[in-house]
């Protein structure tokens, strides 16, 4: 199960970073702080969440 989580997290990483940095710039905030702290979030926000869907997953092919 650790393999897809890395792999599941790989992928929302990126996902998740893209969105968020996209967000903070059509919202139009200044400086890279705002970048910053949206892209720190979205890699804390991707662990928990590349752990329950690799779970999930992993519970439905059983």
């Amino acid at each position: 199960m650790f393999k897809l989580t890395m792999v599941i997290h790989a992928v929302l990483l990126t996902g998740l970073v893209g969105v968020a940095v996209a967000g903070v710039l059509i919202a139009g905030l200044p400086g890279w702080k705002p970048v910053a702290l949206a892209a720190g979030g979205a890699v804390i926000a991707s662990f928990p969440l590349s752990w329950w869907l690799a779970r999930a997953i992993a519970r439905n092919i059983d």
